[in-house]
């Protein structure tokens, strides 16, 4: 079985299949020897290529709508940066602003005392569920691995960093903690949908599988919704949106593949000499048409 190895900051993972302990999260998603999860999903619609290469090499500064998912992740995983409140309920006056700024200077992270007072009622609502509190129940797993290995159709390097591995005997489950505004099972479902869950699910999976060598690897989504009660969702994703997440995880890695060899990032159209076609959706065409044609 690979162990986990701690490496420093400057140290690149080894060409062969490779779990590290304590890669800053920046360095991780600041590798550019490899793709993760959420590059293959840039790379196909609505994205592409050219838009994910932009993304890549001008990373956006960190946005303040982030902060409560990483400070929820912080307090349920015990990973991640730290957290430090700014008193007042305004953040408008140079004091606070300065404060705010030199907080992020160190890498931590801004919170109001309410919403620190919000995260923590987070994290004690998820230690309470019976599914969510044993999957993430500290000392059960490893927070925040980075897994690293070589895709042998393509031969690209691809990484993930499960947010909770629990190696068990014949079982390796990795749970992903997701905080959102609507944990509902409806919301959960066009979530997946939208955001490309169903690709991470699969490219996570294969990665433990290329790394680990488990007799069996199962992928749990934990979602919780921001807003009090805190109410959660746990579920895994169904065989068949698995296999359609793998289809389109292989389609990305060819086209990354084919993108760095050649040093060509197309837009959406890529090259042509005409002018293409658009229309509205299939759903709408079809409804409209029956609607108004004859």
């Amino acid at each position: 079985m690979t162990t986990t190895v701690q490496t420093g900051a400057g140290q690149a993972p080894a060409a062969g299949p490779e779990m590290l302990g304590g890669v800053p999260a920046e360095v991780y998603h600041a590798d550019r020897s490899s793709i993760s999860s959420s590059g293959l999903r840039a790379l196909l619609e609505p994205g592409c290529p050219a838009q994910f290469k932009y993304d890549r090499d001008q990373p956006a500064a960190p946005k303040k709508t982030f902060d409560l998912g990483h400070a929820a992740h912080k307090l349920v995983l015990d990973e991640g940066p730290d957290l430090e409140v700014v008193e007042g309920a305004r953040w408008d006056t140079n004091v606070a602003k300065a404060q705010v700024a030199e907080i992020r200077e160190r890498g931590g992270i801004p919170l109001k005392k309410a919403e620190m007072e919000q995260v923590q009622a987070m994290a004690a609502a998820l230690r309470e569920h019976p599914l969510a509190g044993p999957l993430l129940a500290p000392g059960t797993g490893l927070a925040e691995q980075s897994l690293y290995w070589t895709d042998p159709a393509t031969g690209v390097r691809c990484r993930v960093r499960p947010d909770w591995l629990k190696q068990m005997p014949g079982l390796t489950l990795a749970v992903d903690y997701k905080s959102c505004a609507d944990a509902s099972p409806a919301a959960v479902s066009r979530a997946t949908r939208d955001h490309g869950y169903h690709q991470q699910d699969a490219l996570y999976i294969d990665g433990i599988t290329a790394v680990l060598a488990p007799d069996e690897v199962r992928f749990v989504f934990v979602f919780q919704s921001k807003t009090a009660p805190y109410l959660i969702t746990v579920r895994e994703l169904q065989q068949q949106d698995r296999d359609i997440g793998r289809a389109r995880n292989e389609r990305a890695l060819r086209i990354y593949a084919e993108c760095e060899r050649t040093g060509h990032w197309p837009d959406w159209t890529g090259p042509t000499n005409d002018i293409p076609q658009i229309g509205m959706p299939t759903w709408d065409t079809i409804r409209q048409a029956e609607e108004y044609l004859p």
